[in-house]
């Protein structure tokens, strides 16, 4: 396919796909304090969408600033503002996010708009900073970034940002978002959580070793997160991606996720069905437009 042309492009809308953490492991803790995990990373075919505007003035900015998110923190613009400080361009955008992933889930939404960021203003203002670098940029937004910069699903280590690509079988799954928002700080500071977790290999999660340390704790703090989890136990078995508070599960057909999906969804909680990918739609996109091989 032929590359498309600038016009084109910046008319375009890009998506900003949602993760799930299929395991999560705490090894260690750094001196800083930063946790040293292990976990996988699958994406989930439920995005955000992200519009870039050009403007004549240089100024980044929101076409629509986030309830309860001042402008200069939102991290599409501080994305932005890294690559301008990186490179020193003088072009400017407006930034249109349709969020439609819920906001404090655990599902990555925040990272995922950054690192869409990244990935397509490093296209359209034509700055050329390998896939490398801006993984690094990633990483001073969030040690999510990386992963969503990527675009493929991963086995991870570190505080989350040493990364080795695997292709964990692409099922359906059902995925809830509770009624609240887990502080991911306070978990991660509760004194009841297990930091010292043995080491794994990609082997012991692939032969289903794939609990997460975080879940008791967040059960015992969040209620509604433990209600989920049970009502979706009934299923399939449940898991917690990242901190929460969205739970999810997976199934070995669609029709059965299908049937999950119908059952669980009511007034109360956000529930979403959606496919797993171990490539995220923007890489393919951009492969589409002959923007990478």
């Amino acid at each position: 396919m032929q590359e498309k042309n600038n016009v084109t492009v910046w008319s375009e809308r890009w998506p900003a796909v949602a993760k799930l953490n299929l395991m999560l492991r705490i090894v260690g803790q750094r001196s800083d304090g930063y946790h040293l995990l292990q976990t996988v990373f699958q994406f989930v075919d439920i995005c955000d969408w992200i519009t870039f505007h050009p403007v004549d003035d240089g100024s980044v900015s929101l076409l629509k600033v986030m309830p309860g998110v001042p402008e200069a923190d939102d991290l599409t613009i501080r994305a932005a503002n890294i690559l301008k400080s990186e490179t020193g361009c003088a072009l400017g955008v407006c930034i249109e996010v349709e969020k439609n992933l819920p906001m404090g889930g655990g599902l990555g939404g925040g990272s995922s708009d950054a690192a869409t960021t990244l990935v397509v203003l490093n296209k359209l203002w034509n700055l050329q900073l390998p896939l490398s670098r801006l993984m690094e940029l990633g990483l001073i937004l969030g040690a999510d970034v990386p992963v969503f910069v990527n675009g493929y699903s991963a086995w991870a280590e570190g505080v989350g940002e040493v990364l080795e690509e695997i292709n964990p079988p692409e099922q359906w799954c059902v995925v809830i978002k509770p009624s609240c928002h887990v502080n991911t700080k306070e978990i991660f500071s509760a004194k009841n959580l297990t930091r010292n977790s043995k080491s794994i290999k990609i082997a012991d999660f692939i032969a289903g070793q794939h609990q997460n340390n975080c879940i008791d704790v967040v059960s015992e703090q969040y209620p509604e997160v433990k209600e989920t989890l049970s009502a979706l136990s009934m299923f399939s078995e449940a898991r917690l991606t990242g901190t929460g508070a969205c739970v999810f599960a997976q199934f070995e057909s669609k029709q059965s996720a299908q049937d999950a999906y119908n059952s669980l969804k009511n007034n109360k909680w956000q529930v979403y069905l959606a496919k797993g990918l171990n490539e995220s739609p923007l890489i393919t996109k951009l492969k589409d437009w002959n923007y990478i091989s």
